[in-house]
């Protein structure tokens, strides 16, 4: 199975400015995220990004990148001018790693791609995982995700879904969002052509437009639960922390 992988990467970032450029263990984070996505099964990997920084680094490294407006509201967008710039075919697999994920493990990008690609009538394929205990079912920066008997997304949400009206947390019945993504480029197009939904703007997640709209989306659980991505400073310690270990192990 063909498919390809798409980084997007932003220099903006409010609570680490920059942040595909830190450094991590001696490398570039997009670096570490990139070649993460060189052991997966892609027959292509390309950084998308808007900004002559990122594009001078990642060449640097003599990885694929693509230098996209600066306008785009979300990583799906920059992905939609990707496709476009690069002439995918409709029915090519695209997987979305994000910029900041320098520990994803390549099994479960194989996995979403393998998912979508099992079922020709998805646009769209994404992975969960149980959560384990209240305070992350609680957190709302984790983001839940309930679905059918048939494996497909019915709502995502920050707060804890289902909710128990007696106040018991069968913590089993209870999944999290992991935030990578299979589409078929066709879909893509489509997507950036559809309007913010309502549940969209007051959740912050755009992946509620796909649900809003009558499109479908294929959730499993992962094969392994990922590491800590980078969205914060203590993230960053942790991933150092992390990656140095990993290093000297090898």
């Amino acid at each position: 199975m063909n498919y390809t992988i798409v980084i997007p990467a932003r220099y903006a970032s409010t609570r680490l400015p920059g942040k595909p450029l830190i450094d991590i263990a001696g490398k570039p984070m997009i670096q570490r995220v990139y070649e993460q996505a060189c052991l997966c099964g892609a027959n292509r990997v390309v950084v998308a990004t808007d900004d002559q920084r990122i594009v001078d680094c990642v060449r640097q490294f003599q990885g694929e990148v693509c230098l996209t407006q600066t306008s785009h509201e979300s990583g799906t967008e920059r992905l939609a001018e990707v496709v476009t710039k690069l002439q995918l075919d409709d029915q090519e697999i695209i997987v979305n790693i994000q910029g900041d994920e320098p520990l994803i493990p390549p099994i479960i990008v194989d996995q979403v791609a393998k998912l979508l690609s099992a079922d020709a009538q998805m646009p769209m394929a994404t992975l969960g995982a149980h959560i384990s205990d209240i305070e992350t079912l609680q957190d709302p920066n984790v983001v839940k995700v309930v679905c059918d008997s048939r494996e497909r997304a019915l709502y995502f949400s920050r707060a804890a879904i289902p909710y128990s009206r007696e106040q018991i947390w069968p913590l089993e019945s209870y999944m999290r969002h992991i935030g990578i993504y299979a589409y078929r480029a066709g879909f893509i197009r489509q997507y950036v052509a559809l309007p913010p939904s309502p549940l969209e703007l007051i959740e912050k997640l755009e992946q509620l437009r796909v649900l809003w709209h009558g499109f479908s989306i294929k959730i499993t659980k992962a094969l392994v639960e990922p590491l800590v991505g980078v969205d914060t400073p203590e993230d960053l310690i942790k991933v150092r922390q992390i990656i140095t270990s990993q290093c000297t192990n090898s």
